[in-house]
C-alpha cells in the first residue's frame, strides 16, 4: 500500500530503530507526479531502472560481532511505488543490533522487504568491505562517457523547469552523449538541496547544446523526487525534440547515506553503466 509524502518520515524527527523492523518502510505512488506529465503507468514511454546505493549497512553476525558492507539496490521504473529514502536509511539502520547468520540470508530479506515496499522485484547486493565491496563495478570512480556541457558561455534566466529551451534542427541523424555536472534538484518536503550529474544521450536531429544546459540548470529551484525529475527530463526531451533513441540517467550525491540515481531509456532491456562519479 502506498502513502502520500506528507504523511512521510521526511522532515520530521525520527527515533533510530536498531532491531530490524520492515515497518519502516514507506512507499509513495509514482502515479501522481506521472499525472502531472500525462504519463500513465499503463502505458509508459519509456524503461529503465533506479539504482541506489547505501553506504552505512552494518548488522551482527551471530557471535554478536559487527559486520558492514555496502548495499545495492535496484527498482525497476514499472513498480508502483518508489520507497521514500529516509525510510529506506530507518529501515537499514535497523538492523544495527540485529543478529543475521550471513549475508545470503540477510540479502534475501531485504530483497524480500524492498519488492513488498515497490510493489515490483527489487535486485539487492549486499557487498561486504571485508570482501571488497564488490558492486557497481568494484566501486571504483569512473566519469560518464560523453562530453560535457557546462563550459558554455550562457546566460541564465530561469530555475524553474523551462522546456522552451530545448531545441533540435538538422537533415543528417546523429548520435550524441552529453553531461552536466550543474543538476540540483530540491527535496519535494523539506527544500534541501539535492546535487547531481546527469547523462543525456540520444539519436536523431542535434539537440541546441546551449538550450540543453539552459534547461537542465532550470531544474535548480524545482522541487521533486530524483525518480521523478529524471521522467520529467525524459518525457520534455522526448516532446521537443522527438529523438529516435534516448537516455536520461542522473547520478546524485549521497545523503544520509544512500545515493539514488535514476536510468530512464526509449528501449527496453537496456541498463544504465556500472559508474561511480567522484561527488559519489
Amino acid at each position: 500500500m502506498s502513502h502520500t509524502i506528507g504523511d512521510s518520515p521526511l522532515g520530521k524527527t525520527s527515533a533510530y530503530i536498531s532491531q530490524y523492523d520492515p515497518s519502516l518502510l514507506y512507499p509513495i505512488a509514482r502515479a501522481e507526479s506521472r499525472r502531472a506529465l500525462g504519463v500513465v503507468d499503463s502505458a509508459l514511454p519509456f524503461h529503465g531502472v533506479d539504482v541506489w546505493t547505501g553506504y552505512e549497512l552494518s548488522w551482527l553476525n551471530d557471535k554478536g560481532l559487527p559486520q558492514v558492507a555496502l548495499i545495492e539496490f535496484t527498482l525497476p521504473c514499472d513498480s508502483p511505488n518508489i520507497v521514500e529514502s529516509k525510510s529506506i536509511k530507518l529501515y537499514l539502520n535497523s538492523f544495527n543490533q540485529t543478529s543475521v547468520a550471513n549475508v545470503g540470508q540477510l540479502q534475501n530479506q531485504i530483497a524480500q522487504d524492498l519488492t513488498a515496499a515497490a510493489g515490483a522485484e527489487v535486485k539487492v547486493t549486499v557487498a561486504p568491505l571485508a570482501a571488497g565491496g564488490n558492486v557497481q563495478a568494484d566501486f571504483s570512480v569512473a566519469p560518464f562517457n560523453a562530453q560535457c556541457l557546462d563550459q558554455q558561455d550562457i546566460a541564465i534566466e530561469h530555475y524553474h523547469p523551462h522546456p522552451d529551451y530545448l531545441c533540435a534542427s538538422g537533415d543528417a541523424l546523429v548520435s550524441r552523449a552529453w553531461y552536466s555536472d550543474l543538476l540540483k534538484t530540491n527535496c519535494p518536503v523539506t527544500g534541501q538541496p539535492d546535487w547531481a550529474s546527469v547523462w543525456i544521450a540520444y539519436e536523431g536531429d542535434e539537440i541546441d547544446p546551449a538550450g540543453l544546459l539552459r534547461y537542465i540548470v532550470s531544474f535548480r529551484e524545482h522541487q521533486d523526487f530524483h525518480e521523478h525529475c529524471v521522467e520529467r527530463m525524459f518525457c520534455d526531451i522526448t516532446e521537443r525534440c522527438a529523438p529516435r533513441k534516448l537516455e536520461v540517467y542522473a547520478r546524485y550525491t549521497r545523503r544520509g547515506g544512500l545515493d539514488i540515481n535514476p536510468f530512464r531509456s526509449s528501449e527496453p532491456g537496456t541498463a544504465p553503466g556500472a559508474i561511480r562519479l567522484i561527488r559519489q
